[in-house]
């Protein structure tokens, strides 16, 4: 199980869940045309798989750099959610 999680293979698990909830509340958003916005739910995501992304670069030694890099990404996406959050109607 050590190796699992040392190897990165557990973010990637992760990544591909979220991948599949990504589409999955895409599919419900255009069928019901009711929910966060296509824009909302892919930078919500996005916010989150960059912070999965660095903690599996942590995992692996991949550098400060490349985990600085996804932090900095996840920063980014979670302020253009933040953004259409605060613009979109209540």
């Amino acid at each position: 199980m050590a190796e699992f999680f040392s190897s990165g293979r557990a973010i990637d698990v992760i990544l591909a869940v979220m991948a599949i909830e990504t589409l999955l509340l895409l599919i419900y958003r255009r069928r019901s045309r009711s929910g966060p916005t296509a824009a909302q739910i892919v930078s919500n995501l996005a916010s989150g798989a960059m912070i999965m992304l660095a903690v599996r670069s942590a995992l692996t030694h991949s550098g400060w750099e490349l985990t600085a890099m996804f932090l900095l990404g996840a920063f980014a996406a979670h302020l253009f959610d933040l953004a259409l959050r605060l613009r979109s109607p209540s």
